[in-house]
């Protein structure tokens, strides 16, 4: 009787870790359209009317995308000169868990500012279930997402040697898969950025939990960026706020970093900088700097 309860609370347990991990991981919120700089609503930085960009210089875009659960619109935002991408150098910015695009849009405005305004293009887009994205936000479906954002830019000429790929917390795993992947992909990156990047679901869940059973009884989740950053050969950036309470630094980000041993590698750890203030932290135009002189080397 004893071990039948027991067995009751552990599936409970689980049930209950599951749901919380799920929107741990994938937190999305959807939109009618997106407002750029006219949106109200929460952000994940305060530019204070830094940083801007021109309107011509920004593109909304919508591409379909064949998920798990059948075909989907995508939407994606460019930042750049559509026409001069196959000159240009372009970062990939894959976003963190939750909400949108218009949540990340400061980032996108300020890294389209690394090394003066149109330096670089940026194309950020939506995961399947975020902003205008049709479809159930999942793993796999973040991946379909990522590799139909980087056909885009091959179909416009980008080629590896000015191809970067920019993760962000959840958005890590997505650039760690193309990085140790990248004969899957229509382009393969020459140089990869993390910024506060997570170990596994399984770390995730020993963090989180004080229970003695391996993440996988809570969670079906593959990512693994600790294992999938040993198969990655080209330049890696990490950033890190050292006081992020989300993702730990220590737990997670280090754990990534130590991993990468084929290739260089360099970090930017920023003292007081948490999960989604380290740009500020750091300050704007030393982050963007320190970005723009990794992309340069």
């Amino acid at each position: 009787m004893k071990k039948l309860i027991l067995l009751h609370i552990l599936l409970a347990l689980s049930f209950s870790c599951r749901k919380r991990l799920d929107s741990f991981l994938f937190n999305p919120s959807q939109l009618d359209q997106y407002q750029l700089d006219a949106y109200q609503g929460e952000l994940t930085l305060d530019l204070q009317g830094a940083y801007g960009v021109p309107d011509s210089m920004i593109h909304q875009l919508q591409w379909d995308v064949q998920l798990e659960e059948g075909s989907a619109k995508m939407s994606a935002i460019y930042v750049g000169d559509t026409s001069q991408i196959a000159n240009d150098t372009v970062i990939l910015y894959c976003h963190g868990n939750k909400d949108h695009m218009d949540f990340y849009w400061p980032r996108q405005k300020l890294y389209a500012n690394t090394g003066g305004l149109g330096r670089y293009g940026v194309l950020m887009f939506d995961y399947p279930g975020y902003g205008l994205s049709e479809g159930t936000a999942s793993e796999a479906n973040m991946y379909t997402s990522t590799a139909k954002a980087i056909e885009w830019l091959s179909a416009h000429g980008l080629q590896k040697e000015r191809f970067i790929i920019f993760g962000f917390s959840l958005g890590s795993a997505a650039a760690c898969e193309v990085a140790g992947h990248p004969a899957a992909y229509a382009i393969s990156p020459s140089k990869i950025i993390l910024e506060a990047p997570f170990a596994s679901a399984e770390v995730m869940i020993q963090d989180a939990a004080l229970l003695s059973m391996p993440g996988s009884f809570l969670v079906d989740l593959q990512i693994d960026n600790a294992t999938e950053i040993k198969k990655v050969e080209i330049p890696l950036l990490w950033i890190h706020g050292q006081d992020d309470r989300f993702l730990s630094m220590h737990s997670h980000g280090l754990l990534v970093y130590v991993n990468k041993t084929l290739g260089y590698k360099e970090s930017f750890l920023v003292p007081g900088g948490g999960h989604e203030t380290t740009p500020f932290v750091a300050g704007y135009q030393q982050y963007i700097d320190r970005i723009n002189a990794f992309i340069t080397l």
